[in-house]
């Protein structure tokens, strides 16, 4: 029995430093604030031109900067510079940025199931926790979706016991199954179709390039790309019908923060894969590239798509129905 190692070692391709780490977190870290200051602003009734500025700009810069990221990981990638174990390390990139954005969605679930189960019934004075609440809140009575707030309870804001920010007035009607006026003009069941049919296309797209067939790639990969907008645009109609039919705001207890907070998160991550996307289809059409055995930016997008496809029937069941 012989022992001997092999000298050949596959090449593993280091790029030279880069401030575009830097720069994307710069970029995140001005989207936040400003995302969260505009927030605070509608809250309070003062919006201002700072917080919408610092959001833009932070999206600016770190939109730019994921462009300048991915056209140089393209081009080392078509130059042959990308080994088997770069291509590994890609893959793992990708799973750990899907999995935190499953931890970030699970928080916000997390947020609705502690309203609805918890926080709710014991500001009703119901269960071990809301033994005391009927001295601050007397008179509410809890139910979900919630259309009478607490502090409309005890007779708005200046009737409150303790502070409270804001103004909150509830909602006419709530977006649920159960207030549609007729099934057939419920929005989030259409929207949830034209996503569910949108996970079915991509993977017929991914299909194509397997088979060498890169015209039924560009072809389910643009009906893909179609069937985003088309949710997006039906997003915004449904938001113009909660704020100018049913009164259904930020400000309309936590009813309207939960609601908007999970639909409009979904809603800019939908806009995210759409682009990611829309951006592999332009490079497939306009440069020719992918072939069935090197598409990982097509494939990366798939998966992204079809975890926000996920994502959305969670919350479809969770906010919507149940």
């Amino acid at each position: 029995m012989t022992t001997q190692a092999s000298t050949e070692y596959e090449k593993y391709y280091v790029p030279e430093s880069s401030p575009l780490a830097v720069m994307a977190t710069i970029g995140l870290v001005l989207s936040i604030f400003g995302a969260a200051s505009f927030m605070n602003d509608l809250t309070f009734g003062e919006p201002g031109e700072a917080s919408p500025t610092i959001l833009y700009c932070g999206l600016f810069v770190f939109a730019a900067t994921l462009f300048v990221w991915f056209r140089t990981t393209v081009r080392e990638n078509l130059a042959g510079m990308a080994s088997g174990q770069l291509k590994k390390s890609y893959v793992l990139g990708m799973f750990w940025f899907i999995f935190s954005e499953v931890m970030f969605f699970a928080a916000f679930f997390g947020a609705l199931f502690y309203v609805r189960n918890l926080a709710g019934p014991w500001l009703a004075a119901e269960g071990e926790g809301g033994r005391m609440n009927f001295l601050l809140w007397e008179g509410f009575q809890y139910s979900w979706p919630m259309m009478t707030t607490p502090q409309e309870a005890v007779g708005g804001a200046g009737s409150q016991l303790i502070a409270n920010n804001g103004t909150f007035t509830s909602a006419e009607t709530s977006m649920a199954f159960g207030d549609a006026h007729h099934w057939y003009a419920w929005l989030p069941m259409w929207n949830t179709l034209v996503l569910l049919s949108s996970s079915v296309t991509v993977h017929m797209a991914h299909t194509g390039l397997l088979a060498g067939d890169k015209k039924k790639f560009n072809l389910w990969l643009a009906i893909t790309v179609g069937l985003g907008v088309f949710f997006l645009f039906l997003q915004a109609a449904e938001y113009y019908e909660a704020y100018a039919a049913f009164g259904l705001t930020l400000n309309s207890g936590i009813y309207g923060s939960t609601f908007f907070m999970l639909t409009g998160f979904h809603g800019f991550h939908v806009f995210m894969g759409m682009t990611m996307l829309a951006i592999q289809l332009y490079r497939s059409v306009r440069n020719g590239h992918f072939t069935a055995e090197d598409h990982f930016g097509f494939e990366a997008s798939s998966w992204y798509w079809h975890f926000v496809d996920v994502v959305w029937v969670f919350l479809f069941l969770f906010v919507y129905i149940l």
